[in-house]
């Protein structure tokens, strides 16, 4: 699918639990770096239009020390102006300060990408979608823990919450007025 037009300064990329304990899980139908490099690929340009780039990454919950590769993938090289997101939960909405810091900035697109697909992705694309945001899925910017879970996602669920896209469409979208 084509999306029509983006407003680059009303759109927020969220990317998704890129973590380098996340991304080297084993995924499909996309392996976790190519992921990584494509929404790398993504931030930038987003950015380069005057987009807010949310990153999230995920803690776990009353635990003093989290696993090693907590952190942001360092290819993600978050630049002022970027939001960081941190979640106890699958999807980044709940308790996490998201819909304050995109009403902040006067958001009204969600663009997500990352890892997996149908875990924080999708968790995430559903409370955006009660939240009121148009939601576009960047379809060839996520990956599951299996490659069916991944297209169900993609082919079924997606479609009733939102947009779906690929990269370049995307792309294409911000630099469309």
């Amino acid at each position: 699918m084509t999306i029509p037009t983006l407003d680059p300064r009303r759109t927020a990329l969220i990317l998704i639990d890129l973590m380098p304990r996340i991304v080297a899980l084993d995924t499909a139908p996309l392996s976790g770096p190519a992921v990584l490099k494509r929404c790398v690929a993504l931030a930038e340009a987003t950015r380069a239009v005057g987009g807010l780039v949310v990153h999230v990454r995920v803690e776990r919950p009353n635990v003093t020390v989290q696993p090693a590769g907590s952190e942001l993938a360092p290819e993600l090289d978050p630049q002022p102006g970027d939001i960081e997101i941190v979640k106890q939960t699958v999807g980044a909405f709940h308790r996490t300060g998201l819909d304050d810091a995109l009403r902040t900035h006067d958001i009204e697109t969600v663009v997500l990408g990352g890892i997996a697909t149908n875990f924080g992705v999708e968790s995430t694309g559903r409370a955006a979608d009660e939240h009121g945001y148009r939601t576009i899925y960047v379809t060839d910017a996520m990956t599951g823990l299996d490659a069916h879970a991944h297209d169900f996602a993609v082919s079924y669920i997606f479609p009733r919450f939102g947009e779906t896209c690929t990269g370049t469409e995307y792309v294409a979208a911000l630099g469309r007025r």
